[in-house]
């Protein structure tokens, strides 16, 4: 790599590093460190939630879609756009309006309080598993992704310097150093792409002409997509902005309610179209490359060799001169750490909120709390770490563990906020219930009906197991929630 980027790249860092520490020095407790003190902003907060949501994951898979499907790829996101603006009009007055939440940090407190210690445990327990998992999911794919576009770059360093920066910005600064790092990180996310990655790569393929005479008219398509695809996506991504804990702690570090639905429409919008349409042609661009074989100095053949979320990455190290590439690493690095430094800080706050507070018979003091999250924080952050450079499968049993989180934890909290349900152990084995028929489904690889995704039966099975236990067992004690 050459002096420049690797100069700017540096920078880059010692900015994360900057951010981090300044509000080591800023936070005075738990209130700062994992709510931000409850008063931040819309763009901030907008900001981190479609940079923490769009991340790595998608902005790596919307250049495989682009790759494989053109632009009708897009619509994978605008269900990003539908849940949002759902949780926005739904969901948020609801959790930022009932004053019972107004000391909550994290998302199992909700289960707590309408179904008691035990279902909290249990939801803690899950949300913590998944968000580590997640974490070092993301560490493990940012440095595979990284490694294979700069030659000079190994997998463990990569991995070694995306880790201990991640964790060591997350532990210092807390949530306030997570949003507004992924702030600047989705700034620099979208100027790289948007300023840098798509003209230059559009250039380089040969422009309109070369690009419409190298690929067939449905990658320019909007409707080049199936019904299933559709409900697979939405099924998906759209629960996700109801029971995500990251997105819990952004609700709870809002000012108010009218800055977090303001934050949830900024969010949305930035998700689709923006980011979608981004995403996609720049895949579609690399599927041109590919078919105009400028990857065979690589050694693959044509487009058939290429790994689809692999083709994006190869064409900015194929066609980015000397100081765009530190750029362009910048922003790759930016997209997964906006999604990591996230994670860990949700799974930080299920361990000490969740879990920890809720075993103990005596609470800590407030500095006391403070300095056990920052531990808490550094020991998920090098069990992430050490995960991932265990592990090569990681993703998919990371994956799995997610896809346990959503569909284990819908239904019984949407029965208590929307239909004022509270019943303990309809909300208990439905968790256990929907969790765990999506991950089996997803590790025997059964088929299913219309390829239809695991989470869809998933959900069903934590509805039918929470409407029979609480009709067949109804509670005395069962009451309204207070809205």
């Amino acid at each position: 790599m050459h002096f420049f980027d690797i100069t700017i790249f540096l920078a880059y860092m010692l900015g994360m590093l900057g951010i981090g520490f300044y509000f080591l020095r800023k936070n005075s407790g738990t209130e700062d460190y994992y709510v931000g003190g409850r008063q931040m902003g819309s763009w901030h907060i907008g900001l981190s939630v479609v940079a923490t949501d769009v991340g790595g994951g998608f902005s790596i898979g919307l250049g495989g879609l682009g790759y494989v499907m053109g632009l009708s790829g897009s619509w994978m996101l605008f269900t990003g756009l539908l849940g949002a603006w759902l949780a926005a009009v739904l969901l948020i007055p609801r959790v930022r309006d009932n004053p019972a939440f107004k000391n909550f940090f994290t998302l199992p407190q909700l289960y707590g309080h309408f179904f008691g210690r035990r279902v909290a445990v249990l939801a803690g327990i899950i949300s913590a598993i998944g968000y580590t998992g997640f974490t070092s999911s993301q560490l493990l794919a940012g440095a595979k992704l990284a490694s294979g576009t700069f030659a000079q770059l190994e997998l463990m360093p990569a991995l070694l310097i995306m880790g201990v920066l991640a964790v060591v910005y997350t532990v210092m600064g807390g949530i306030k150093a997570v949003i507004y790092t992924d702030t600047v990180q989705w700034i620099i996310l979208m100027a790289g792409l948007l300023f840098i990655g798509l003209p230059i790569c559009y250039s380089a393929v040969g422009g309109w002409e070369a690009i419409s005479g190298t690929l067939p008219p449905h990658f320019f398509s909007l409707s080049n997509i199936t019904w299933v695809q559709i409900v697979n996506w939405g099924i998906t991504i759209i629960p996700i902005w109801f029971v995500g804990m990251t997105l819990y702690q952004r609700i709870f570090a809002c000012r108010d309610t009218k800055t977090a639905r303001r934050a949830w429409y900024i969010a949305g919008l930035f998700e689709w179209p923006v980011m979608a349409l981004l995403g996609v042609s720049l895949g579609l661009l690399s599927r041109v490359a590919a078919e105009q074989g400028m990857f065979a100095y690589l050694g693959y053949a044509g487009a058939g060799a290429v790994d689809a979320e692999s083709g994006l990455p190869l064409l900015l190290r194929t066609v980015l001169p000397v100081g765009l590439m530190g750029l362009m690493m910048s922003a790759y690095f930016s997209a997964i750490l906006s999604t990591a430094d996230s994670c860990l800080m949700a799974a930080s706050g299920n361990v000490v909120t969740d879990l920890i507070s809720n075993l103990r018979k005596k609470a800590l003091p407030e500095d006391k709390v403070m300095r056990l999250s920052q531990w808490v924080t550094l020991g998920i952050g090098l069990l992430a770490l050490v995960l991932a450079s265990f592990m090569e499968n990681v993703l998919n049993l990371m994956l799995y563990s997610y896809a346990f989180m959503v569909s284990g934890l819908l239904v019984p909290l949407m029965a208590a906020l929307f239909f004022g349900s509270r019943h303990a152990g309809a909300a208990f084995w439905s968790m256990l219930a929907g969790g765990s028929l999506t991950v089996g489904l997803s590790l025997a690889a059964v088929p299913l009906p219309y390829e239809l995704d695991a989470n869809l039966f998933g959900i069903l099975a934590s509805l039918l197991t929470y409407c029979g236990i609480s009709t067949l067992y109804p509670q005395k004690t069962l009451t309204k929630q207070p809205v």
